[in-house]
């Protein structure tokens, strides 16, 4: 049901994906992450196309904070930032965080031991129904994430929309 993967760059890092649908209680689990009590990242998934891409803006964010460069003021706050293609720290929160009404949300969080009591106490927080992370895609908005990385007509015909939606992601730091 979750998803876990060591990042090769900092294999002392693994991060863990979980998905949730039907979600009840999302205003309450957005305010215990502002108030540091999940230790992790909720992300809106309809602006998610692939689980990859969060893997990509989670070893940005290892890799920032690694070095000292971070523009936020914590790692799961730097994993929602790193999803959005533009520098506007609020409108990455605005479009990739969890909001109060959402009814589906991908839990996102950084560990390097044993995450089995992490996942519990995050599951035990969440009032929804646990799916296999490889469903996102099935809650993505393509329109919207197509929008919102100007991905044109020609670009899709010569690649995937994750391959643009990544290039973006990575690039945005050198623009």
């Amino acid at each position: 049901m979750h998803l876990t993967h060591e990042l090769e760059l900092f294999p002392d890092h693994k991060v863990t994906q979980m998905l949730f649908k039907e979600v009840k209680n999302a205003a309450e689990l957005r305010q215990c992450a502002v108030e540091g009590k999940i230790n992790g990242a909720l992300i809106n998934p309809t602006m998610l196309v692939n689980p990859f891409q969060v893997l990509v803006a989670a070893n940005k964010a290892v890799n920032s904070q690694n070095n000292g460069k971070m523009k936020t003021r914590s790692l799961y706050s730097e994993i929602i930032f790193n999803l959005s293609p533009t520098n506007n720290i609020s409108e990455a929160f605005k479009r990739f965080g969890c909001s109060d009404g959402d009814d589906s949300v991908l839990v996102v969080f950084i560990h390097n031991e044993d995450e089995s009591q992490l996942l519990a106490d995050l599951t035990a927080r969440v009032s929804g129904r646990q799916v296999p992370v490889e469903e996102v895609s099935s809650l993505t908005d393509h329109a919207k994430v197509k929008k919102l990385y100007k991905v044109t007509q020609e670009e899709e015909k010569s690649g995937t929309l994750l391959d643009a939606v990544v290039c973006r992601m990575a690039a945005k730091d050198v623009m």
